[in-house]
């Protein structure tokens, strides 16, 4: 059921009351008044620049501990012995990996403007209140809720993406979304440096004003989100019924019928785990999670070991990200073109490997070093959308992509906990432990992802054997309720 831009023929024009379900693999609504290109062109527009800026905030909020670290939090809140820093960053990941799938049925239910604006205005006032804190119980506190907050912003958009384009059309903008961890990075340098110098004011020190400062932008955004951050293409109201009816038609050729209007009940949920394909791309993720938190959370450690001072450090851990940003862009481009994942994912994955070794066995030759670090966040962030891109636009139907999406990252972010305890300081600053850990998971994600190709390469040939020989009858109400394990429906790989 995978569809080629070049094989489609318009053959009918309707209005929406006349507008029956597209039957027939060419059966299109005709575009009038406007053409393919510009409709989708339309459709980035109003949805990629607000989930890119609401993951951008979620991840900066997430991360920004690192670079409030440089400027003392650990010495003001006395948790510099022992893993107190640690568990702190641990105690995001539990009710983040715990309220995955429950965040997900809560935003088919209440309109994803309505719950992803909501979560992000909390989590920005949480983050506010960190920057108030006093202690490390206070730290404690405030890092759970900001899990609890943050953990249907990744899922959320994922899923409500994956609403909206096809699989051909999916990974260069999934790249491009996810590219705003890279954008995080890169940006919380800069604006870290930038805080940094308001170090003093009103008695606050530097870290206090980082932490409130983003707070405070966050909330702000989340109001204006309210009010334009789109939904599913059923209800918005910047499509006319035309486009509406291409829209729906173009995602039924491509995964089969959406059942927007269905509700997500927990028997459905827990019958998407049946598949063992599920747990595979979870394990996929989940590898890669481990050196993407381990640098996410400990680069500017690391950096600061080659000996630079706390601002400085700030403004060298900015052109790894961005070098991440434009490698993860080239590598979405081509999977686009080519319809292909899996070898898209294994390169990036090989190339975070050599970074990784190099930092393990290359010690005080401090541009080698740092000329590692570009290699890690180049491999580990353009694997990753992919992963997910692959995983989550193979999943047929609203049920099983929601519950399967949701899945794979709060699943996969468990080895975010496993990350946060990799880098201890006692290590520092060769962090030998740390990088063995992220070798051994990485690799992980490799064997996870070969699997998956070669689950998804005889599913393909067992259901082409099967048609070929006459085995299947199509059943539409069936197959709609099977989504991608419908006899009729074909993965990419």
């Amino acid at each position: 059921m995978t569809a080629s831009k070049n094989d489609r023929e318009f053959v009918c024009s309707k209005s929406e009351t006349d507008v029956e379900e597209p039957s027939a693999i060419n059966d299109f609504p005709q575009l009038t008044t406007t053409t393919e290109r510009k409709l989708m062109a339309k459709v980035d527009l109003h949805i990629l620049p607000f989930l890119c800026v609401l993951y951008l905030m979620a991840f900066l909020d997430r991360v920004n501990i690192s670079n409030a670290v440089l400027f003392g939090l650990e010495e003001d809140l006395h948790i510099t012995s022992g893993t107190k820093y640690n568990t702190a960053l641990t105690i995001f990941f539990v009710p983040y990996i715990i309220f995955e799938i429950p965040s997900n049925i809560l935003l088919k239910r209440l309109k994803p403007h309505v719950w992803l604006s909501f979560c992000m205005g909390m989590f920005g006032f949480v983050m506010v209140m960190q920057g108030l804190v006093q202690n490390w119980g206070g730290l404690m506190a405030t890092r759970f809720f900001l899990g609890l907050f943050e953990t249907g912003m990744f899922p959320g958009c994922f899923y409500l993406m994956s609403c909206w384009y096809t699989r051909g059309e999916a990974q260069k903008r999934f790249s491009f979304f996810f590219a705003s961890t890279t954008l995080a990075g890169a940006f919380g340098g800069v604006l870290a440096y930038g805080i940094g110098k308001m170090n003093g004011i009103r008695g606050y020190k530097g870290w206090r004003w980082l932490f409130i400062l983003e707070g405070l932008l966050t909330i702000v955004i989340a109001v204006i989100w309210f009010w334009t951050l789109p939904d599913f293409p059923e209800t918005v109201s910047w499509m006319n019924e035309e486009e509406r009816a291409f829209i729906k038609a173009k995602l039924e050729k491509d995964t089969g019928k959406s059942a927007h209007g269905q509700s997500i009940t927990w028997r459905n949920a827990l019958a998407v785990f049946k598949d063992y394909k599920i747990f595979v791309g979870g394990l996929a993720y989940f590898g890669l999670i481990v050196p993407a938190y381990g640098y996410a959370y400990f680069a500017n450690s690391i950096i600061r070991s080659y000996g630079y001072s706390p601002l400085t450090t700030q403004l060298y851990s900015v052109p790894p990200w961005a070098a991440a940003f434009g490698f993860s862009q080239l590598i979405a481009y081509f999977s686009d073109r080519l319809r292909h994942r899996f070898l898209f994912t294994v390169v990036p994955i090989c190339i975070t490997l050599v970074g990784l070794a190099m930092l393990l066995n290359i010690h005080h030759k401090r541009h080698v070093e740092y000329g590692a670090l570009f290699l890690v966040t180049a491999g580990t962030y353009s694997a990753m959308p992919v992963v997910v891109c692959w995983f989550a636009m193979n999943l047929g139907g609203h049920t099983r992509r929601s519950v399967g999406t949701a899945w794979q990252v709060g699943f996969g972010n468990i080895g975010g906990i496993i990350a946060t305890y990799s880098f201890l300081s006692k290590d520092a600053p060769n962090y030998r432990n740390g990088f063995i850990i992220c070798i051994s998971f990485t690799c992980l994600s490799a064997a996870a992802c070969i699997v998956y190709w070669l689950a998804l390469w005889h599913a393909n040939r067992q259901r082409d054997r099967n048609s070929a020989s006459g085995q299947v009858t199509e059943d539409e109400d069936k197959t709609e309720e099977l989504g991608d394990l419908a006899p009729s429906y074909r993965y990419i790989y």
